[in-house]
């Protein structure tokens, strides 16, 4: 019985906290609206927010309600019923069914990229993300996020695994209409010569020289860890040939390692 009631506060204030979150939204184009007058049931209406901005409504036609909250939205038409002497005193109610005025893009190396609506209980990153399918395997952890607050644009990079590792999610930001999540190509590396399996891998973090080879599938029968090369580029765009590699050192993203046939 207690888990019951603890259960039942919990849902009372997700409701709760959605239903102040989606009092503050604005209406726009293409949001679904459902619309009810106390004890006038024949007035329900349920509308699509046209291009203007506007519904039609029983008995006062044409009504404005995009660029309104939806308290403001339900003064207006309770106003308009009340000047036309339609309803004495209306007491008019506004839920938003679906909402298509305020999306965010997301793009790059997820399972469906495109443009997704926000609603008002999920519009975390986390839960876009996953609306979009998720980051693909050859995604990087870290997302870009461009958000634009007040006018002033900003980018951030937030790496989402690591906010399930700590159990943090203070980066797990509350997106907004027009904001862009772009998810890059994760880093790679590069093993070229006597392995199984030369070719280009996803670099992990901290990953060393010899879980690079791991990766690679190891040496073949001919190869040798002598003359172990890694080409790098550098910052200035040159490339750096490393001959003295050990196998603890640390890949870079875009390395070329190197694996020489033994002569012998």
């Amino acid at each position: 019985m207690v888990l019951y009631r603890v259960g039942y506060v919990l849902a009372a204030l997700i409701a709760a906290q959605a239903a102040v979150a989606q009092s503050h939204e604005l209406l726009g184009e293409g949001d679904t609206v459902r619309i009810g007058v106390f004890q006038n049931p024949d007035l329900t209406t349920e509308a699509r927010i046209s291009e203007r901005g506007s519904i039609t409504f029983p008995l006062i036609g044409e009504v404005v309600i995009g660029g309104l909250t939806p308290a403001d939205a339900e003064a207006r038409i309770a106003q308009q019923l009340s000047r036309g002497k339609f309803v004495v005193r209306p007491q008019v109610n506004l839920s938003v069914l679906q909402v298509r005025s305020r999306q965010v893009s997301v793009l790059g190396q997820v399972g469906r990229p495109g443009r997704y609506p926000l609603d008002d209980v999920s519009s975390n990153l986390t839960d876009v993300l996953a609306l979009a399918g998720g980051i693909n395997p050859s995604g990087d952890d870290n997302v870009v996020v461009m958000l634009n607050r007040n006018g002033k644009p900003t980018r951030t990079s937030i790496d989402v695994p690591a906010m399930y590792r700590t159990g943090d999610m203070s980066h797990n930001v509350r997106l907004q209409n027009g904001d862009v999540i772009y998810v890059e190509r994760a880093p790679q590396f590069y093993i070229h010569g006597e392995v199984q399996r030369a070719g280009a891998y996803r670099l992990e973090p901290d990953m060393t020289v010899m879980q690079a080879l791991s990766v690679g599938g190891g040496l073949t029968a001919r190869g040798t860890l002598r003359g172990l090369e890694i080409h790098r580029r550098m910052p200035d765009g040159q490339i750096q040939d490393l001959s003295s590699v050990r196998l603890t050192d640390a890949v870079q993203p875009n390395d070329v390692i190197v694996i020489r046939e033994r002569l012998f």
